[in-house]
């Protein structure tokens, strides 16, 4: 069912292409690979998949093979051109489009149900393009990624991990998240430099603090702020903000710094603020 190496290849000479660089283009050619990704995203017979990051579409036939109703989007037009003319992926609905600026609501509408999310994501817009889907498109309950090992690390970060930032807190506001597996350099053409992983991401019910106690714009002010100098206690990184009764209120020990703090902290600060 997968593309393999040598096919992989071969359609892209056949088209006169290589892998661009500026979209981080590495292809999975390990059906193995592909079978575990479509397992653990618990994609199964009618559920509305968007996949961002068709590639050449290897994927997508692992998503329609179960019985999935899929969306594919992808940026590259020489791999629109590709995908539209492979005949195993009649039954998908191929997109040109860039995840950071499209209507996410107009690919994924709302009122098909819930959708869930499969992406391969090249670094450089992979921490944007997840951000954005869990804050425009509520429709999108589940998310599964596969993303340089650094950034699933930073994704799935909770207090106190090396990885933990500004990033980890915009994804717990709306979800949980989690790194599920780990995806070898070997497995793509060409081979990336680094090893990637697999990010389980759900979306809770309700964010994380109540936006009638603090609004997401104030927790994230604070958020920014903070981590702009992370290696600072909050009482000198906030003082603009929070005064010592503040953090009293709120009870946040001013002396500890941005990263031993979960959202939900920030979201008492934002609070005592109001």
């Amino acid at each position: 069912m997968s593309l393999s190496r040598q096919q992989t290849l071969s359609l892209l000479a056949d088209a006169g292409i290589q892998p661009k660089r500026k979209y981080g283009q590495n292809f999975l050619v390990d059906q193995n690979s592909l079978d575990r990704i479509v397992r653990l995203a618990n994609v199964d017979q009618g559920d509305h998949v968007l996949e961002i990051g068709a590639g050449l579409g290897a994927l997508t036939e692992t998503l329609l093979s179960v019985g999935a109703v899929v969306t594919s989007l992808e940026v590259d037009p020489d791999l629109v051109t590709i995908l539209r003319q492979r005949t195993a992926l009649d039954h998908a609905t191929i997109v040109e489009g860039d995840a950071l600026t499209i209507d996410l609501n107009v690919v994924a509408p709302p009122h098909e149900g819930p959708w869930s999310v499969v992406a391969n994501l090249p670094y450089n817009v992979a921490t944007p393009v997840v951000l954005r889907c869990l804050e425009e498109a509520p429709q999108m309950t589940t998310l599964f990624v596969m993303v340089q090992a650094e950034v699933g690390q930073r994704l799935a970060a909770g207090p106190g991990d090396k990885a933990y930032g500004a990033p980890s807190l915009r994804v717990a506001y709306h979800a949980t998240a989690s790194v599920v597996g780990r995806v070898p350099a070997s497995v793509f053409v060409p081979q990336p430099k680094v090893e990637s992983v697999l990010v389980s991401i759900k979306r809770s019910a309700a964010p994380a603090v109540d936006p009638d106690d603090a609004s997401e714009e104030d927790i994230f002010r604070l958020v920014r702020q903070s981590f702009s100098q992370r290696r600072k206690m909050l009482r000198k990184s906030l003082a603009e903000f929070v005064n010592d009764e503040t953090f009293q209120i709120a009870e946040v020990d001013p002396t500890a710094r941005p990263e031993e703090l979960d959202v939900v902290a920030f979201g008492r600060l934002a609070k005592a603020l109001r």
